[in-house]
């Protein structure tokens, strides 16, 4: 990798249309580092007829590296499924296979922050050496950043930790400011990802689907982008992977090459502008 903080192209950005070879082509041929992958598109390459091992060969082939992992979802649960216990196994697989060090997680239920903390504390304890990145989304049960540090700050693990995306930031009402962020080490913020937002947003009550369908590349909406990354730069954080995530039916729609290309282009000025040491050496 040629940075510190790996601009990556998050798993969703690139849909799960595309073969795990076109993925990889298109993220490296666009100017990114890396690629996350959820545990889905993983299992949508293995059901492709590839083992582990090819996985690796392909990644070796373009010079690049997975960088995220993600997404345990309802690790709140008293009871929780089969299928999403193994799909929590498949997130610490995948770390294994491909030395990621993080795995994004969310809650759409809402409990106590002490109900909450016990099992992300368990959670903690379940992934090792792992580190657990809480993101906080308007529409979960972990709305914004502030209850997402009281979650984290009470589970008391120092594997538990906090991911940042200036979507959900935006869409929680949040100001792009400092004091948000006041009491939070930065290094308990994990990873960063990136997008923007219309003026307008959809219905509360149908929020998610403007999240799951409706994002802009970063810079090219009214939630300023750069004012974001300068943020957290001021604040010290030192992201592991430095993701955009923009999910967008119409983006996408034009390929997965064209998709790539246009918002790792669009992230490339937000970052001229805001935070240059996270740009991919020239040559690279």
């Amino acid at each position: 990798m040629s940075q510190k903080y790996p601009v990556t192209v998050s798993s969703w950005t690139l849909g799960d249309k595309c073969t795990f070879e076109e993925r990889v082509s298109a993220a490296k041929e666009a100017g990114f580092e890396g690629i996350g992958l959820r545990a889905e598109t993983y299992v949508d390459a293995l059901a492709e007829g590839l083992h582990d091992e090819d996985l690796l060969n392909i990644l070796e082939k373009y010079g690049m590296k997975v960088t995220e992992v993600e997404y345990i979802v309802q690790w709140a649960e008293d009871e929780r499924s089969y299928e999403q216990k193994y799909k929590e196994q498949i997130c610490f697989h995948m770390c294994g296979l491909f030395h990621v060090a993080h795995i994004n997680c969310g809650l759409m239920e809402r409990y106590s922050v002490e109900h909450t903390a016990q099992k992300l504390r368990e959670l903690c304890q379940r992934a090792g050496d792992l580190m657990i990145g809480v993101e906080p989304m308007p529409y979960s049960g972990i709305p914004d950043v502030k209850r997402a540090w009281e979650i984290v700050k009470a589970s008391g693990c120092g594997n538990a930790k906090i991911i940042l995306d200036s979507w959900h930031w935006l869409r929680a009402d949040q100001p792009v400011d400092l004091k948000v962020l006041e009491g939070i080490p930065a290094e308990k913020i994990v990873s960063v990802q990136i997008n923007d937002v219309y003026e307008r947003p959809y219905a509360k009550n149908v929020l998610r689907d403007e999240s799951m369908h409706d994002r802009l590349a970063p810079g090219t909406g009214c939630g300023d982008t750069a004012a974001f990354c300068r943020m957290l730069k001021e604040k010290g954080v030192e992201p592991l992977a430095f993701a955009v995530e923009v999910i967008s039916d119409q983006i996408l729609s034009r390929g997965v090459a064209e998709a790539a290309r246009y918002n790792f282009e669009a992230t490339r000025q937000v970052l001229q502008q805001s935070w240059k040491e996270i740009l991919p050496e020239q040559g690279e």
